[in-house]
């Protein structure tokens, strides 16, 4: 049964291969999760900050009104 498992395991990484698709997913970017854009050095007018970006750079909004 261990056996099994271990096939069928083998048989979807298989089809991921195939499918294109990676095994492994990539990580979430924060930024771009909270509607954000990376830029270098401060947001300025019309984003404000909202987090931080891989190598030092700012995660920022686009302000909206209502």
């Amino acid at each position: 049964m261990r056996i099994l498992y271990q096939l069928l395991a083998v048989l979807f990484m298989m089809l991921q291969g195939v499918a294109g698709q990676h095994f492994v997913p990539r990580p979430i970017n924060s930024c771009l999760a909270q509607n954000g854009r990376c830029f270098p050095g401060i947001c300025r007018r019309p984003y404000y900050w909202i987090g931080s970006c891989d190598e030092g750079f700012s995660c920022c909004r686009k302000y909206v009104e209502v």
